[in-house]
């Protein structure tokens, strides 16, 4: 039976159908919000785990991002200073070394170069090494330098003091003074190859000292390692109150972290950073840029920028510092002083080594300035004269012009105190000096890069320029008073006595503004010309005395002196280096010379030594002249008197 449909029950099912509808959409609507709540949730303990991980955590640095640009991120914690340091110092025959909670800090093993007395300063908060210094006892006014750097550590640093192979030899009573003020109880008795080690805190409190005797003169004493227990703490005698500039920021940053800079970190009366040098007036060299090389030697760098960028014409963002290796000190010090540092990561061993960071660094300075016709090359242990700039501007137009010249150098390799007088005269050498020098772009770039000796060579880069094959016949100009000094006693090829013996005396200008001489006759022809005139105004000394005699040379000023040595051949440098033993001047090969001719100052005089009969400048003296001077190798020249000390 089929029931009739009615509009009641029409209307009861499209509400019975709205409510189905509506209870449907409700439990999805609840679905939803459970499931967005559970998502919220979620996000927000991801979230709260990240910022969490990025205050407490290191972050990453990105590998794709330059070293020099800044990034915008949280710094890292800070870390906790240790709760004590463990410090330990080791004195022996053959090792110096220093731990701080049995993590090295400094240490120094094997053969005597070392050798001495050797200091570390070390932070009183977290032992990390401020300053390493050994003084070699062998050597005269070591000491004296010990002393300064001691008087110049901060109060409240921790100092660690020991022995290496022998420290005593020449421990005067002021160092031995010196060392009791820092509290050393063993200062007065310590004796030949002692071992000997000391903790103390500057102006403060002796944590330990042992000290162990040698038993013969031919016996080291027992090795001392000394072990001490420090609590940290930071004097208030370190604590500068500086003015809140820029330049005490970075004062007090690198104070913070580096010791032994003497005067840079006093706290009240610190040495300037801003170094403001004067304009050069006619400067010819004012787009040429200084490339100074350097390795891990930061407190020569720290001595050698101060000296340069306080020299009329030096412009610090034309001056860049080459660093051979990834050492942290010396960046920091360029950067102090406000100029561009970049490392070269080192390639080849012992001289290659340093070749190829001479090389890299030529060429890293002509690519940092593209334009630039020239580039002055200095080494970071050199002072420079206060006319350094200037005599290189007066001196360019002739490496620019005369293609018979290779460099321009502000080294005198014969130029000593007493062989040295006339700081406006300048001479011709076919002998390379370096030691801050003016190279040409064209020729670095057309021979000298394209073959430069490769890494496998351990040749002296310096060497190789003077060899015929580089040299080409062509010569550099140098002054007869140098423009540099070197003052560096340490190195792969120095130390202290090579620097006592030959550079210590060396004669630097200290004029400013000196007007170079006759600069338009160090070209090829005006050079032989002002020879001619010297030779054939000069006097021939009496050759039957002997060289090393100190009545050789007249005591009689302003004359030409010449003197005629045995030289068969270019290469025959046999007379010439007993002459220069004779003379006190460098006689370890054969420098300063332009054929077969010497030129020097000697008793006030100019002293000319000529070779025959190799020297072509034979022709100029007067028919009769004495046999030349033979001096064998194999003779030791006794003089009669005493000679003039170098």
């Amino acid at each position: 039976m089929v029931l009739p449909v009615t509009a009641g029950s029409s209307s009861q099912r499209r509400w019975r159908t709205f409510r189905q509808w509506i209870q449907v959409g409700g439990v999805a609507l609840l679905f939803v919000t459970v499931f967005a709540n559970i998502w919220f949730l979620m996000d927000t303990a991801t979230q709260l785990r990240e910022h969490q991980q990025q205050h407490h955590a290191p972050r990453r640095k990105d590998p794709m991002a330059s070293a020099g640009e800044p990034h915008h991120q949280p710094p890292p914690p800070v870390a906790l200073p240790p709760e004590s340091l463990a410090i330990s110092v080791v004195s022996s025959h053959s090792r110096f070394a220093v731990t701080v909670n049995d993590k090295p800090v400094v240490q120094a093993v094997g053969g005597d170069q070392d050798r001495g007395m050797h200091v570390a300063v070390l932070h009183p908060i977290t032992g990390r090494l401020m300053a390493h210094q050994v003084f070699d006892t062998y050597m005269d006014k070591t000491f004296d330098t010990m002393i300064l750097f001691l008087n110049s550590v901060t109060p409240g640093r921790i100092v660690c003091m020991a022995i290496k192979d022998e420290g005593t030899f020449k421990l005067k009573p002021p160092a031995r003074a010196v060392m009791r003020a820092m509290g050393s109880k063993a200062a007065d008795s310590l004796a030949w190859r002692d071992m000997w080690a000391m903790v103390a805190t500057k102006h403060g409190d002796v944590h330990g000292e042992q000290h162990r005797r040698s038993l013969s003169l031919d016996q080291w004493g027992d090795p001392v390692e000394l072990s001490v227990s420090i609590k940290p703490a930071l004097s208030s005698a370190s604590v500068c109150n500086w003015a809140q500039t820029p330049e005490s920021k970075r004062r007090q940053e690198f104070c913070d972290k580096y010791e032994g800079y003497f005067s840079l970190c006093h706290c009240t009366d610190p040495s300037p950073l801003l170094l403001h040098s004067q304009p050069l007036i006619n400067n010819r060299i004012i787009d040429t840029p200084v490339a100074v090389i350097a390795s891990n030697r930061p407190k020569y760098l720290f001595r050698m920028l101060r000296t340069l960028l306080s020299t009329s014409g030096a412009d610090p963002t034309m001056t860049t510092v080459f660093i051979d290796g990834d050492h942290e000190e010396p960046t920091d010090v360029a950067r102090l002083l406000g100029v561009r540092a970049v490392k070269h990561t080192p390639v080849g061993e012992k001289n290659a080594r340093i070749s190829q960071h001479y090389k890299a660094s030529m060429v890293g300075i002509f690519s940092l300035f593209p334009s630039a016709e020239f580039a002055i090359i200095i080494e970071e242990d050199l002072d420079v004269a206060p006319d350094f700039f200037s005599y290189f501007s007066q001196t360019v137009q002739l490496l620019r012009s005369d293609s018979s010249l290779y460099c321009i150098s502000a080294w005198n390799d014969q130029g000593y105190e007493h062989t040295a007088e006339d700081n406006t005269m300048l001479y011709r050498v076919e002998t390379m000096p370096g030691l801050g020098w003016l190279l040409k772009r064209s020729l670095f770039k057309a021979q000298l890069e394209l073959t430069w000796p490769s890494p496998d060579k351990l040749w002296d880069w310096d060497m190789w320029m003077r060899t015929p094959a580089v040299r080409k016949g062509r010569e550099c100009v140098i002054p007869d008073v140098s423009r540099t000094y070197h003052f560096g006693s340490t190195g792969l090829n120095m130390n202290p006595y090579f620097q006592d013996t030959y550079f210590v005396k060396h004669k630097v200008n200290t004029q400013p503004d000196v007007q170079l001489a006759h600069v338009e006759r160090l070209n090829h022809d005006g050079y032989e010309e002002l020879l001619e005139l010297l030779i054939k105004a000069g006097k021939l000394l009496d050759h039957k005395k002997l060289p090393c005699n100190d009545d050789f040379v007249p005591d009689v000023k302003g004359k030409i002196n010449i003197m005629l040595i045995r030289m068969k051949t270019e290469t025959d440098f046999e007379t010439w280096l007993q002459v220069a033993k004779c003379f006190k001047i460098w006689d370890l090969d054969a420098r300063g010379y332009h054929k077969g001719l010497w030129r020097m100052w000697y008793k006030s005089s100019q002293l000319l030594v000529i070779g025959l009969p190799y020297s072509p400048y034979a022709k100029f003296l007067p028919h009769t002249t004495p046999s030349p001077i033979y001096l064998p190798k194999q003779t030791t020249v006794q003089p009669t008197t005493t000679a003039k000390p170098a």
